[in-house]
């Protein structure tokens, strides 16, 4: 299959490349693990430690104390969220602790439901959290690639309090029917837990219409914004109902009352907040979305869906294995070349400037971005083959 482009989104995407100055010395090839920084980033970044100097404890009632509602919103925009529904926080696993804080688990709903495709960090937290509490059911996934959905379907029961699980697995980039899933688990009494992180700016996402009761996910990846700007939103109805015990004096809904009698939770996203907000990152990330609010998460899957089957077509013609869906419906935006001696070859891609990574059970993980080409694709292929060729001891 020769893949062209259709129409002129390619072009009108690579005119966002003069956007990222670090693209002029790489490839730039692993925006799943930590996307690219816009060159406006460094001024967002400015603005905070200008403000801090020129304003000082000011700063708070000028623009800190809102900033997690303010970048909220704005990631609302991308993934079909109200406003005041999301909020921020350092990473998702703080996020999915404020979940867990938020439920009982009693019996007879004491089970939570994952793959144990998940990102370890949430199973770790998932087991550790729930010790003696509820039941960690992990469906397994045998071919390492997809979620087996009548499994997955079958393992959600009326014992089941809550399912966790992501979007788009991060070693496979395979993509799992949310709205089957979240169907499922209402239908029998339960709620669902979305993890965005390898979706959010690269597949359109509308968590209002699949009716989704909390989705968390981050800036540091498709997003471009950079580490420690995660969010959590949680679907206005249901927040209402949750009183978090993971919580602080950011949730209260008179914080500078200091008032140390009981909690009184505020409304909406600040509901689930804890401790003083994050604010560095919450400068550093709003360039990015702003990026991609401007261009559209629609035409960025277009051009991803693009750079990928170029991938996947090189490396059918030489026999690679893949560990990624060859269907679109099924691949987000990452090719994971399962290649022999490849962590090796990782390793010297990443010498010679080719920026990818390496997952057990993955391979090569390649994720190319708006701003990557389609010659990059073919430099990278190019490159992997010379490595190959030169045997196990070049450097």
């Amino acid at each position: 299959m020769e893949i062209k482009p259709t129409d002129s989104n390619v072009n009108d995407l690579l005119a966002y490349r003069s956007e990222f100055g670090s693209l002029a010395n790489c490839h730039y090839l692993i925006s799943n693990s930590l996307g690219a920084m816009p060159n406006r980033a460094r001024e967002d970044a400015r603005r905070f430690v200008d403000l801090w100097q020129s304003r000082g404890v000011r700063a708070w009632e000028d623009e800190w104390w809102m900033l997690p509602l303010k970048v909220g919103n704005r990631i609302g925009e991308l993934i079909g969220a109200p406003e005041d529904s999301v909020t921020m926080f350092p990473n998702v696993t703080s996020a999915e602790s404020v979940i867990l804080s938020s439920l009982d688990f009693n019996t007879p709903r004491d089970r939570v439901v994952m793959v144990d495709m998940e990102f370890p960090s949430l199973l770790y937290l998932h087991r550790n959290f729930l010790r003696g509490k509820a039941q960690v059911v992990i469906v397994p996934c045998p071919d390492g690639v997809t979620v087996p959905m009548d499994e997955l379907l079958d393992a959600i029961d009326n014992r089941t309090k809550v399912v966790s699980i992501s979007h788009v697995l991060f070693r496979s980039a395979y993509i799992v029917d949310m709205p089957r899933v979240i169907e499922k688990a209402h239908s029998v009494g339960a709620l669902v837990v979305a993890d965005l992180y390898q979706s959010a700016g690269i597949i359109p996402i509308d968590v209002t219409k699949w009716d989704v009761d909390f989705a968390v996910g981050g800036c540091l990846k498709w997003l471009c914004g950079g580490p420690s700007a995660c969010f959590l939103y949680v679907r206005p109805d249901l927040a209402e109902t949750l009183t978090p015990r993971i919580t602080g004096w950011t949730a209260h809904e008179e914080p500078f009352a200091f008032d140390n009698s009981e909690t009184r939770l505020t409304s909406g996203a600040y509901r689930f907040q804890n401790g003083t907000p994050i604010v560095p990152p919450l400068y550093s990330c709003q360039a990015g979305l702003d990026l991609v609010l401007e261009i559209g998460v629609e035409r960025i899957r277009e051009n991803s869906l693009m750079l990928t089957d170029q991938l996947l077509e090189k490396a059918g013609q030489r026999q690679w294995p893949v560990r990624t869906p060859l269907e679109h419906q099924y691949r987000g935006g990452t090719v994971s070349l399962d290649i022999p001696d490849a962590e090796r070859i990782m390793h010297r891609l990443i010498e010679r400037d080719f920026l990818v990574d390496f997952r057990p059970r993955a391979g090569i993980r390649v994720s190319p971005h708006f701003y990557n080409t389609l010659e990059e694709i073919d430099d990278l292929v190019t490159e992997i083959e010379n490595i190959q060729a030169q045997g196990t001891g070049a450097a």
